[in-house]
């Protein structure tokens, strides 16, 4: 695959790889402009991920079923308590869940509520991750997705991981969703940054 020619630099690493290496489930969380190069960097973890309801979905979810890879269907409109539910099956078979924060349709870099709900419902850690490259192309879509191109160079930056407490009162839950978006943006910023650009 062209990402497999890319060099990456990787910077809080140790943050992923304490859960990953010692078979933890946790939750990966990223912006939608990422999706591509995030899936592609968690292949090796036996994960899930949430695909969209929508028709577009269903391709992405049947690509990702047939390299191994748990999905679950829903959006924040659509079929959202039954996504959460399935999510919560699967990581309790030990899998990792991979989450978009801000959604399928955004809007862009605000994270919704779902990810905090899922690691309120479930103890996992939530990992915030973010990349940039020095050369890349984006497409045409609400949040401008991006991959890097061959040979480009990747930043691939991990955050502290975010705990969020067990059955999380629904008035603590904006704390934490607020935390998590700040988190990303930060992430997001000081990857592109080390390219000498505000944002992809």
């Amino acid at each position: 695959m062209l990402f497999a020619t890319c060099r990456v630099q990787q910077r809080g690493h140790q943050h992923f790889s304490g859960f990953a290496g010692a078979g933890i489930p946790f939750i990966v969380s990223f912006w939608h402009y990422g999706v591509i190069y995030i899936v592609y960097q968690a292949r090796a973890l036996p994960y899930v991920a949430m695909v969209s309801a929508s028709r577009d979905g269903e391709y992405v979810s049947r690509i990702l079923q047939s390299k191994g890879f748990a999905t679950v269907r829903g959006s924040r409109n659509k079929g959202a308590v039954g996504a959460l539910k399935g999510l919560m099956k699967e990581m309790a078979r030990g899998k990792t869940a991979v989450l978009v924060a801000d959604g399928s349709q955004g809007p862009a870099r605000r994270a919704q509520a779902g990810t905090i709900l899922l690691a309120s419902r479930t103890g996992a850690p939530i990992v915030p991750v973010g990349w940039a490259a020095d050369r890349y192309t984006t497409f045409r879509s609400w949040d401008r997705t991006a991959i890097p191109l061959p040979f480009a160079r990747v930043v691939l930056w991990y955050g502290e991981p975010i705990r969020v407490p067990r059955e999380l009162p629904s008035e603590e839950l904006e704390e934490y969703r607020l935390r998590l978006e700040q988190a990303l943006n930060e992430l997001y910023e000081k990857s592109w940054q080390e390219f000498g650009r505000k944002e992809h």
